[in-house]
């Protein structure tokens, strides 16, 4: 990352709490004679607009706000710092906010890393026309709109049909959202750092029930059946895209951009923050305990 003369700070616009820690930083930006823009009203476009003139953007919140930094800051390259003060903050490098002061001491003495992710993009196509388009940091879901109604989704790997999954819907994933929605349909766990596409089935019956793995360069295409008694919904990174109808086709593949993020911890940090979430009752010493008895 080039020397670090104007900071992006994007406060939670539901969580008035981060709007404080924002102005926080920004003035002990600014006192450094660091140019700092101030973002409480969070509108992708308006953001997107003056993001190409940031050299960092911090997000303050959870992994929600990080999701939404990252889709707007990855096609111009601008790296995210988050402060968690979110639910989980899985994404997120600085756990409390009270740490901000000591994190912007490293990152403008350059004690940092980047870490890069893979991302997700889906075209929504009707009549071989694209009438809708997003891009995903977690994942891309087809999915019924109507709750506990079985749809059934015809799915392609690389313009060949792969099966047809009778389902409440179809996670394509990311390594990083390996840990979101997909772990929660009983897909594995994938560090970071991999480049595949994950597909994962959610609640599915009489039909594959296995996660596939699916290398970078794929392209995973899904079509509704014409057997679908309810409407169906795409959405990225929970977002709602487009609503499918009859012959429309989704097409999902890796993205051209990726996310940037700014990391301190050891380059290992994903498996031991994974695991602190998973049995956050389980110390670290007891854990040594066990394997050495």
């Amino acid at each position: 990352m080039s020397e670090i003369t104007r900071v992006g700070v994007l406060a939670h616009p539901l969580r008035p709490q981060t709007f404080p820690v924002a102005e926080q930083i920004a003035e002990s930006l600014r006192t450094r004679d660091i140019g700092a823009a101030v973002f409480t009203e969070w509108h992708d476009a308006e953001v997107a607009a003056v993001t190409d003139t940031f050299d960092l953007v911090i997000a303050i919140g959870g992994d929600g706000a990080m999701l939404r930094a990252a889709r707007v800051c990855a096609p111009f390259d601008v790296p995210v710092l988050g402060i968690n003060m979110g639910q989980l903050g899985f994404l997120t490098e600085v756990r409390e906010p009270d740490q901000w002061p000591e994190v912007i001491d490293r990152v403008l003495a350059r004690d940092y890393w980047i870490e890069q992710r893979m991302m997700l993009a889906a075209v929504v196509l009707r009549d071989g026309v694209s009438i809708a388009e997003a891009e995903a940091l977690n994942d891309v879901v087809v999915s019924g709109d109507v709750v506990g109604r079985m749809i059934q989704l015809e799915t392609h790997i690389d313009g060949q049909w792969t099966t047809t999954y009778n389902a409440d819907g179809l996670v394509i994933a990311t390594a990083t959202g390996s840990t979101a929605y997909a772990l929660a349909c009983g897909g594995p766990v994938l560090p970071p750092e991999l480049k595949n596409i994950l597909v994962v089935p959610s609640a599915p019956h009489m039909s594959m029930d296995r996660p596939i793995v699916l290398s970078e360069g794929v392209t995973v295409e899904v079509r509704p059946s014409s057997s679908n008694r309810s409407g169906i919904a795409v959405t990225a990174d929970g977002v709602y895209v487009a609503g499918l109808q009859p012959g429309d086709r989704v097409t999902v593949q890796a993205s051209q951009h990726v996310s940037q993020f700014v990391r301190m911890r050891a380059h290992n940090y994903f498996y031991r923050s994974l695991l602190d979430r998973f049995e956050p009752r389980v110390r670290r010493s007891q854990a040594s305990d066990e394997v050495e008895s």
